[in-house]
């Protein structure tokens, strides 16, 4: 008897085991192939075409052999930099149409182009297209910080980056920027009459900044952060798209899984050490007051009594990692992209430079005049047109929705490619391609067919970029600072080979001539 019962146990066993492992395989394929299948179907139906789902890898070595090629070797000095940049965009949509679905892996992405539909996603008005859920190693980089969250959290770190650089705030933090600034222009000295990259000046300038105005510590001190947060963004550089097969258990750990843990951990003690600090200073002067600049907001909410206006270590964690990467990557972008439209436009530079002079003099900026630099403040948005520090940015369907006449499934990625919109002869004119800054001489909403939506260098509506308006601020003062004192041209050893890392940067540096005035 306890033999055939064994034997019925085994059987019985085995018999779940063969149901669950069948059952677990179709739910793979029906993941990996049946879904995919189902979901291209559906929307081919609706005329939104696209490259062909392939089993298990999507279009994912598609998008990297473009990529690559692209990147290999510089272009022509030209602002034609669509292609180049974003090579997969430009070319599917002239073959696919305005909208297309392509596959990263076994996960849909709809590529939308047109300007009204843009507006209605990122306005966002019914909660429709959150943010998506980022790769791992975005998400180790940016945490759950104001830039990847959604809901009510997001809401309460949006209140309180909105008053750490309201008007008032940006005003305090203009002495800290010129100081910074300053320490920069006195390490030209040596470069005058010579050949100077700038690209990697500026973003030292920026860590700086930040650090001196969002953390209250030196560009020193800040210094190991921003080390591990530009190798944690060339992990990222690395694997764009991901690296998992979708569905399988990873089991081995890659060498860039390995070192960004490292990372992360060691942007984690760093910032810990940063809280510890300020608490200190707390302690030895006014009780419970941590400062008024952005970390000390954030320990403000930290040490906050009601829990439901509290904030966790984690959640200041990540709110430092995100400002501490923004506050640097968009400013010195979009900084470096303006020197070098200046430096090949150079009667646009004299223009500048006159109304800089003519406002200043040879003294600092002050608040008043920084806002009178009408000139200075076109030729930076047609920086930012030409060259937007963001290329893309990216919303999510999870529940379907109707996004104009297209019905759209659930659990699909919305790219919203910022610089196609920005390329669109149709909304730009014939001239997209020229440096034109007189075309934003009635402000943003007359310089294009398409009104503020075709224009997103800080993106639209209420998740717009927080930090703009100091991203703005700082690049005003430094590009008066500089044209107070030097003229600059174009090195003939500059390569133009614009790529987007982090923000689009100048993949070999920016090198130019400096003239002492």
């Amino acid at each position: 008897m306890a033999a055939m019962a064994t034997e019925a146990l085994v059987i019985y066993v085995s018999t779940f085991v063969c149901i669950f492992s069948i059952a677990a395989l179709v739910r793979y394929i029906n993941k990996v192939w049946w879904n995919p299948l189902q979901i291209q179907s559906v929307l081919r139906s609706q005329g939104v075409k696209g490259p062909s789902y392939k089993f298990l890898h999507g279009n994912v070595k598609e998008l990297d052999s473009m990529k690559k090629k692209m990147n290999s070797s510089p272009m022509e000095l030209s602002h034609r930099i669509f292609p180049r940049v974003l090579p997969h965009t430009y070319q599917w949509t002239r073959l696919y149409g305005k909208s297309f679905v392509l596959w990263k892996g076994c996960k849909p992405e709809i590529t939308v182009t047109e300007p009204d539909l843009i507006k209605e996603i990122m306005n966002n008005k019914d909660g429709k297209y959150p943010k998506p859920e980022p790769q791992s190693y975005v998400k180790k980089l940016f945490g759950d910080g104001i830039g990847m969250t959604n809901g009510a959290k997001w809401v309460k770190l949006r209140k309180l980056a909105n008053h750490a650089f309201n008007g008032n705030s940006l005003r305090n933090m203009i002495p800290s920027m010129i100081t910074s600034i300053e320490t920069m222009l006195k390490r030209w000295e040596e470069h005058e009459g010579k050949e100077i990259e700038v690209f990697q000046e500026f973003k030292v300038l920026t860590s700086e900044i930040i650090s001196r105005t969002a953390f209250g510590s030196s560009y020193l001190e800040g210094q190991k952060i921003f080390n591990m947060l530009m190798k944690m963004a060339m992990i990222i550089g690395r694997n764009p798209n991901g690296s998992k097969l979708p569905g399988i258990i990873k089991i081995f750990r890659t060498t860039d899984d390995i070192e960004s843990d490292k990372y992360t951990q060691g942007l984690r003690k760093c910032i810990i050490e940063l809280v510890k600090k300020r608490e200190e200073e707390a302690r030895r002067g006014q009780a419970g007051f941590y400062g008024d600049d952005f970390l000390g907001q954030l320990m403000k909410l930290y040490h906050e009594p009601d829990n439901a206006k509290q904030i966790t270590l984690d959640e200041l964690i990540d709110e430092c990692k995100t400002f501490y990467i923004g506050g640097q990557e968009t400013t010195s972008c979009a900084l470096t992209w303006t020197i070098f439209l200046l430096a090949i436009n150079t009667d646009w530079q004299e223009k500048v430079r006159e109304e800089v002079l003519e406002q200043f003099g040879r003294e600092v900026p002050n608040p008043e005049g920084i806002a009178r630099l009408k000139t200075m403040n076109m030729t930076i948005h047609e920086s930012l047109r030409l060259y937007p520090p963001a290329t893309f940015t990216l919303r999510e369907v999870q529940k379907g929705s109707r996004l104009g006449k297209l019905i759209v499934p659930a659990n699909i990625e919305i790219l919203i490619p910022i610089l196609a919109l920005h390329s669109d002869p149709q909304i730009w004119g014939d001239d997209v391609h020229h440096f034109r800054p007189e075309r934003f001489e009635g402000g943003v909403a007359k310089a294009s067919n398409n009104n503020a939506s075709a224009f997103l260098p800080f993106g639209l509506g209420p998740r717009s970029c927080v930090g703009m308006n100091f991203a703005i601020s700082e690049t005003k003062i430094a590009l008066a600072m500089i044209l107070q004192r030097y003229r600059f041209t174009l090195s003939p050893s500059y390569l133009h080979s614009p790529v987007a890392f982090v923000g689009m940067c100048p993949q070999h540096g920016l090198q130019i001539m400096l003239q002492k005035l």
